[in-house]
């Protein structure tokens, strides 16, 4: 099969990831998972998540480029731009990732600040004299 694009998001990091068959190679930004992420391991558990949960560890070939945020929601947008490549490169794969919760976007995002307060919802303290 062809190359298959995705894109995965989460807060404002956007994860642009291409899948096709191959040996089990991740590439992240031109860095290998290892040195893109250093000594992180459980959020470098959460980038492999869609592929230990389809099985395929060792029959795709990944490379992604990530922008925006920071590195853990970067690796969140990683994992869902994955899941939703897998689902593009087979269709099958989706009844085992969406029990997962692996193909929903996470909508969450930071609040906005509002005016007249300090933060979103942080305000002076209230005197009533």
């Amino acid at each position: 099969m062809a190359k298959v694009y995705a894109t995965g998001r989460r807060k404002t990091s956007i994860a642009k990831v291409w899948l096709e068959a191959g040996n089990g190679q991740l590439t992240i930004n031109g860095q290998s998972l290892d040195a893109w992420l250093g000594g992180h391991e459980s959020i470098k558990k959460r980038v492999t998540q869609p592929l230990e949960v389809a099985k395929q560890e060792t029959s795709v070939n990944i490379v992604v480029k990530t922008l925006g945020g920071g590195y853990s929601s970067q690796a969140d947008a990683v994992r869902h731009g994955i899941s939703r490549a897998l689902v593009a490169f087979d269709e099958q794969f989706r009844t085992i990732l969406k029990p997962h919760g692996l193909l929903t976007r996470d909508s969450r995002s930071v609040e906005r600040k509002k005016f007249g307060k300090k933060k979103a919802r942080k305000s002076s303290q209230f005197s009533k004299r």
